[in-house]
């Protein structure tokens, strides 16, 4: 921020000033997600500077409109192309794919994983959120718990110096996110599977869960959100998860009506 407001003391901070701001960026092909998160940032600069220190009265940005982000990302892998692209990828590749899968880390959490963090007896992993700074417990499916019992047969075999993080490539050496990056977008391509990036398979454990009628709740913990805003994306992906509901509530009325008739039937025989 500091190339633009730098000089300009906080009074002279105008809504106009921003709105210029705001201008300069798009010129330089910021996005309006870019924008919105910058504006936000000053904004609770300005919110701390009238409420905590008193050095202004009001705040600028609240008179600032957002910018109109596009809709957001709705993309995840089908169990179809899953089976697509595990074949061609490596055994290193594959192994943090379906790790990814099953437990919706996002990537610099799965390859900052390291085994004082996985507990293969109580088949859990501790994960700290890269975002959120707070440590989530994932439980792990019989799938992950096979990928990490190999990987455990794997690093007795290897002398590493990275012998703490839990995915390495064969000799041992830490995977990189560049590295990462270039062998899954060069399988994807392989497979050939459109518009689809790495941070998609974390989209998909959370679609796949709602799609069984796991709770918001419950989607909530396991993704690590701070929010149910964020959760709320994937309770529309599959309507028919929600009309386990429907059906749930058809059969409690259903049961009802028979308990009503049984209960007449038998009043009627009492009588006679």
């Amino acid at each position: 921020l500091l190339p633009f407001f730098e000089g300009h003391t906080l009074i002279e901070v105008t809504p106009r000033l921003i709105n210029e701001y705001k201008t300069a960026r798009r010129n330089e092909q910021a996005s309006p997600c870019t924008i919105n998160r910058e504006l936000a940032l000053i904004k609770h600069a300005f919110t701390l500077a009238v409420k905590e220190w008193e050095w202004v009265e009001e705040n600028p940005v609240k008179k600032v409109s957002m910018e109109k982000e596009p809709v957001s990302r709705d993309r995840w892998l089908t169990f179809e192309e899953e089976e697509r692209v595990l074949p061609l990828s490596s055994q290193w590749l594959s192994e943090i794919i379906i790790f990814a899968i099953e437990t919706g880390c996002r990537r610099d959490e799965i390859l900052s994983l390291v085994w004082k963090d996985v507990d293969l007896f109580k088949k859990v992993v501790t994960i700290l959120g890269k975002k959120t700074d707070e440590r989530r417990t994932i439980p792990l499916t019989n799938r992950v718990l096979e990928v990490l019992k190999d990987r455990g047969r794997a690093r007795l075999k290897v002398r590493s110096i990275n012998e703490d993080f839990v995915f390495t490539h064969p000799l041992g050496q830490k995977i990189n996110i560049h590295s990462l990056r270039w062998a899954f977008e060069e399988v994807i391509k392989k497979a050939k599977i459109e518009d689809f990036r790495f941070h998609d398979l974390r989209h998909t454990f959370a679609s796949r869960l709602a799609q069984v009628g796991v709770d918001p709740y419950t989607i909530q913990r396991l993704m690590g959100h701070k929010t149910f805003t964020t959760t709320q994306r994937y309770a529309h992906h599959y309507s028919e998860s929600l009309r386990k509901g429907i059906t749930a509530l058809e059969t409690l009325r259903s049961e009802r009506t028979r308990e009503v008739i049984t209960i007449l039937s038998q009043s009627g025989e009492n009588r006679g």
